[in-house]
């Protein structure tokens, strides 16, 4: 399925993923979402760098949700500028990629 995407994205804490996660996938706009806790992030912003802790979403979908599903993270997050970046998944169990699609609302 080459539709299939990875998309990442970083929240503060628990509950904002669980916000997240609940509506992406209570809407269709993906099939699954992992949360992995005890995340830190590095970063650099407003010339300073920083660093905190973070749980990153791993968040299954297809490329052609990607715009609405960026558009549903931006209305939900509560960053200023949330980390929300995709790859392809060209290569996976067929089933499960086929769970994926069959998971997520068809294309606008």
């Amino acid at each position: 399925m080459p539709d299939a995407l990875l998309a990442l994205c970083t929240v503060p804490d628990v509950a904002t993923g669980d916000v997240i996660a609940q509506a992406l996938v209570g809407e269709r706009l993906a099939a699954c979402v992992n949360r992995l806790p005890g995340v830190v992030s590095t970063y650099r912003w407003q010339g300073r760098v920083e660093t905190g802790e973070e749980l990153l979403l791993l968040i299954k979908t297809r490329a052609t949700l990607f715009d609405a599903l960026k558009e549903r993270i931006l209305a939900l997050h509560p960053y200023e500028l949330p980390e929300v970046i995709a790859v392809g998944i060209d290569l996976g169990l067929d089933r499960y990629l086929d769970w994926i699609a069959s998971e997520t609302a068809p294309p606008a």
